[in-house]
């Protein structure tokens, strides 16, 4: 059963609904610039049943779509929680969440776009194409690091090496943002790609061309972590970047 997940991590960042809503769509536009057919429909996150009419993204409609969703009194400090979801035909369900926002020196947010399908195999286009999907997660939301994954990859990594859901690891393919990425090994064997800040996309898969098994994934993480662009931020966290 397909399930794939890009996502990006960031520490505390307060901002306001408006400022979490733009960041959204822009992420939204990109992903559909990549792949219109999936990223298409979307539908609010209600139980998984779809919701009427079909919520059409603009800044005002997530706005207040992320304003009816997160009323309560400690939003300000734990952050909002929203997400998104679309299936259209022959494509994989795909859900964005996006938990940003609040004061607390304790919460990682985070923006995940996760892919799940019993039809659809990994060797789709759309899913080849994640690691293009970092550069967008990131340019949207300026994270700390991201990674692409499924179930074997991510478990595979945490138990090497002992990790928290909120560490930074290597994927298929990773984002180390500027102060990561200037430390960041040269030898690894994927593609390097740089975003409009400085950050860097290393993906193991080239291009969608291949793909790496869990052990040269397990390797580059070793690679990485041993170059120190790995480490979490400490916690409390004092900012949103390393």
């Amino acid at each position: 059963m397909l399930y794939v997940v890009a996502n990006g991590l960031w520490g505390v960042r307060e901002e306001s609904t408006s400022a979490i809503a733009e960041r959204w769509l822009t992420t939204l536009n990109g992903l559909r610039g990549i792949d219109g057919p999936t990223f298409d429909g979307w539908h609010e996150a209600e139980d998984g049943v779809a919701s009427d009419p079909v919520l059409e993204p603009s800044a005002d409609t997530l706005t207040a779509y992320i304003e009816r969703k997160n009323v309560a009194p400690d939003i300000g400090v734990i952050g909002i929680t929203s997400s998104l979801w679309a299936q259209n035909p022959g494509m994989p369900r795909v859900t964005v969440a996006v938990h940003a926002g609040g004061t607390s020196q304790w919460v990682t947010n985070s923006l995940a776009v996760t892919f799940r399908s019993r039809e659809v195999e990994e060797s789709a286009e759309v899913i080849r194409r994640t690691p293009e999907m970092l550069r967008v997660i990131a340019e949207a939301w300026d994270i700390d690091a991201g990674q692409v994954y499924n179930k074997s990859e991510f478990r595979a990594v945490s138990d090497e090496f002992d990790l928290e859901n909120s560490h930074p690891r290597c994927g298929r393919a990773v984002y180390l943002s500027a102060g990561r990425a200037a430390s960041a090994p040269e030898g690894l064997d994927g593609t390097y790609t740089r975003t409009a800040d400085d950050g860097l996309v290393i993906d193991l898969t080239r291009g969608g061309t291949t793909v790496p098994s869990v052990e040269a994934i397990v390797e580059a993480n070793r690679e990485l972590r041993a170059a120190g662009v790995l480490e979490p931020i400490p916690e409390p966290y004092d900012r949103d970047k390393f």
